[in-house]
């Protein structure tokens, strides 16, 4: 059906659904002090917005909403119908605390009370 209409209303259609995409994402990308909106996550990458992603490089943090969810390593692998497409070279997903050095027994008491 999109073959038959003209050139003009196919980007219209683009740009609808591509803005459309932006405005339901809560998934974001930041690196140092800029965020990006990301249309498509993946086990493997993400894909952002061509004409407002860079050729991004290196380490990132990617959040949902305001929760950090992972901290990646990504590199820019190929630009595919107006989205810039990255992919992780690792990723590790962020933690509310430190991990334990130690192995803490299932039935260890939460605190000390003392008299």
């Amino acid at each position: 059906m999109s073959e038959y209409l003209p050139k003009e209303v196919r980007a219209g259609l683009e740009l609808a659904r591509k803005s459309d995409r932006k405005k339901r994402s809560r998934l974001r990308v930041k690196v140092g002090d800029q965020t990006f909106t990301i249309l498509r996550h993946w086990e493997e990458g993400f894909a952002l917005d061509k004409e407002d992603a860079p050729h991004l490089r290196g380490l990132v943090d990617v959040y949902d909403g305001a929760r950090h969810l992972s901290q990646c390593l990504i590199v820019a692998s190929s630009e595919e119908e107006g989205e810039m497409v990255y992919e992780f070279k690792w990723s590790t997903a962020a933690k509310d605390s430190a991990p334990l050095d130690y192995s803490r027994e299932e039935n260890a008491p939460v605190a000390l009370i003392e008299k």
